[in-house]
């Protein structure tokens, strides 16, 4: 059975998920790279690698509905599909800087 879910796009949820965006791609940004990779795109990682790890967080069982700190574990969870999102754009050669001179 496929479960629905409402998603809210007032103000106030769109900034949340912009700050959850912004702090779980600038950490994974540090984790991965060593350096944030600037504001807007932390922001796209953290948002996609939200998305992303949300969905896997969801389909192997985990929630945030029943914790009192739903915040950090949301967190949590974009930051572990941002790593997952930069590993697999790794991987696949992208941010890689190519000289001309080589």
């Amino acid at each position: 059975m496929l479960a629905v879910v409402s998603v809210t796009f007032d103000p106030g949820s769109i900034l949340v998920w912009a700050l959850i965006g912004l702090i779980a791609g600038f950490l994974a940004s540090k984790v991965m790279t060593g350096h944030g990779k600037g504001i807007v795109a932390d922001l796209v990682i953290g948002v996609i690698g939200a998305i992303g790890g949300g969905f896997l967080a969801r389909s192997i069982g985990v929630t945030t509905a029943a914790t009192s700190h739903s915040f950090i574990v949301e967190i949590v969870i974009a930051f572990a599909g941002a790593v997952i999102l930069l590993a697999i754009l790794r991987l696949a050669g992208f941010g890689k800087r190519r000289s001309l001179f080589r």
